[in-house]
């Protein structure tokens, strides 16, 4: 399709977003319901409506990006990073460095630093979480949820750092100070170093084979030998020896 084509290569000069990447007949379905939902007859109209106006960019942007995160999401899993994986990176190091890779609107970050704070105090929870979305990191920011997203946050949680507003709840300063939110974008930007934890969950999925490797890859290294990378529940990496990283719990590979 030579109009979407033309697409991708004109987003990836306007915004460094690379949707070649992506699979193509979800993303493809994802922007053509946006730009009919606009009233763009095809790609092309809806670029230059793209590059002209901020408001449709933001839109834009906000669509590629999927926002669909909860509390704890995967109870399970939590339990094990809980039971298991904290304290044996704590067994070594008593402040651990963390990112919250697509974090989203901040559900992630927000429940690692509350996990974390039953092991250590919370002046020692430091946490970066990025996403592409600066939409999504802005709500983050702030912090305040409807009642869903927190079903599976057990009650004396909620009771310890959310605050009730109405049908919202707000999560508490103490919390907040605890992660730090910056814009990223996995396929393009810089990994940092030397992490004792990376969470990334339930965004590979989106991605093309080649560009789950490049990512999955970058994260190995962005790890310290003994680090943790947790994967969503649809996302086992059938050869972590491939990145230099072996399963330790289901979802959870360690650096070798």
């Amino acid at each position: 399709m030579p109009d979407y084509t033309t697409f991708i290569g004109n987003i990836k000069r306007k915004t460094g977003i690379d949707l070649s990447l992506y699979k193509e007949a979800q993303m493809k379905r994802r922007l053509t319901s946006l730009y009919q939902k606009r009233g763009f007859r095809n790609f092309g109209d809806f670029y230059d409506a793209i590059h002209n106006d901020g408001e449709i960019l933001e839109e834009f942007l906000d669509r590629m990006t999927i926002n669909v995160s909860e509390f704890y999401r995967n109870a399970q899993r939590w339990e094990v990073l809980d039971r298991v994986i904290f304290p044996m990176l704590l067994s070594t190091n008593k402040k651990l460095k963390i990112w919250s890779a697509a974090c989203s609107t901040g559900e992630e970050p927000y429940s690692l630093s509350m996990v974390l704070a039953s092991h250590v105090p919370l002046r020692d929870v430091s946490i970066l979480a990025t996403d592409l979305d600066a939409g999504a990191l802005e709500r983050a920011k702030v912090g305040l949820y409807p009642e869903r997203a927190l079903k599976e946050v057990p009650k004396s949680v909620v009771q310890k750092y959310f605050v009730n507003d109405g049908a919202y709840y707000q999560v508490n300063d103490e919390i907040k100070r605890t992660v730090t939110f910056h814009q990223h974008n996995l396929l393009s930007d810089r990994y940092g170093q030397s992490y004792d934890l990376i969470v990334c969950r339930n965004v590979m999925i989106y991605f093309t084979e080649e560009a789950k490797d490049q990512i999955y890859t970058k994260f190995a290294q962005a790890l310290k030998p003994g680090g943790v990378l947790f994967v969503g529940s649809t996302e086992q990496i059938f050869d972590p020896a491939k990145y230099g990283l072996e399963s330790v719990e289901t979802f959870f590979y360690q650096k070798k």
